[in-house]
């Protein structure tokens, strides 16, 4: 039988919602486990983790299945997500010092695969399902323990560990209590969950309208003193503030009256020189390591929002 159906219907046996019985998880499932339509169960393997984008360039090339590039948020949402609330996949860093996260089968969903289709199933399947919840609370216990505390608005916070969110983290705690005293943060995301915080209130109050198509900045912050806006972009490896990305940004708030500061955050002083030919002027810069000076690429303004 192909390999298809067969994902479906072990998804289906460990009681997963049937949302998460369709063919995306189902595909999601075969590249976790490294399987190709010749793989025999028994040689399901997750070994070495696997990025969103591996995923995808597994349903690629071995399920003939080509999703957009902008799908990358459907797998992880549709699938990883849920996947990763049923104990059924963790997400660990390849290395200590690398911040990149990596999906891979935990150990007991990966045995009870190896079993489908001998005379070991139906006991394991059983072993799996009576023991289910408790790898649920060891799974989510374990994510909180690696997960980075953050003080959000007054509130502790939890943040998944990686790079980019500890440049987060730099951005709420050592960049805001320097340069926005006070400021109320709107909108922080989260790489398991986008929307960590998200003042809906505020932003509709402020006419800014997103829609599903708007990418959002990695943080919003708000002075009430000021009157201002900070649009913030974390960059660890893509996404500085490029005019190209202002544009986009000015036409999600055309209908604000608050004024808007502009700033690119990066780690250190070696990320900021791989990105200083993109910057857009009118913008600002701040970089983690040096957390008490800002590089202002904007003329005659110190810091200020751009209308």
């Amino acid at each position: 039988m192909p390999k298809l159906p067969e994902a479906k219907k072990i998804l289906k046996a460990i009681g997963m919602p049937e949302k998460q019985q369709n063919d995306m998880c189902a595909r999601t499932l075969l590249a976790l486990a490294h399987l190709t339509q010749q793989d025999e169960w028994r040689k399901a393997a997750s070994d070495e983790p696997m990025r969103t984008v591996d995923i995808m360039e597994f349903m690629k090339k071995y399920y003939r299945k080509a999703y957009k590039p902008n799908t990358r948020e459907s797998v992880r949402k549709q699938a990883l997500q849920p996947f990763l609330q049923a104990a059924l996949v963790e997400n660990i860093r390849r290395a200590t010092n690398d911040g990149s996260g990596g999906y891979v089968l935990t150990a007991e969903f990966l045995s009870l695969l190896r079993t489908y289709q001998t005379e070991k199933w139906d006991g394991a399947l059983q072993s799996f399902l009576e023991c289910h919840d408790s790898l649920v609370e060891k799974y989510q216990t374990k994510r909180e323990s690696e997960r980075l505390p953050v003080q959000v608005n007054g509130r502790g916070l939890r943040l998944s560990r990686g790079k980019h969110n500890a440049l987060q983290k730099a951005i709420l705690e050592e960049f805001a209590s320097r340069f926005v005293p006070k400021a109320k943060c709107l909108y922080v995301g989260d790489t398991i969950k986008r929307d960590l915080v998200l003042d809906e209130d505020a932003l509709q109050k402020f006419h800014i309208t997103i829609t599903q198509h708007d990418k959002m900045p990695d943080v919003i912050l708000y002075s009430e003193e000021k009157n201002w806006l900070f649009f913030i972009e974390a960059v660890t490896s893509v996404g500085p503030m490029s005019p190209k990305r202002i544009l986009e940004l000015r036409e999600m708030t055309r209908a604000t009256e608050r004024g808007i500061v502009y700033v690119t955050a990066f780690p250190d002083r070696a990320t900021y020189k791989k990105f200083v030919a993109d910057l857009a002027w009118e913008t600002e810069v701040w970089l983690a390591e040096e957390p008490e000076h800002m590089i202002h690429l904007n003329g005659s303004r110190f810091i200020g929002p751009y209308r």
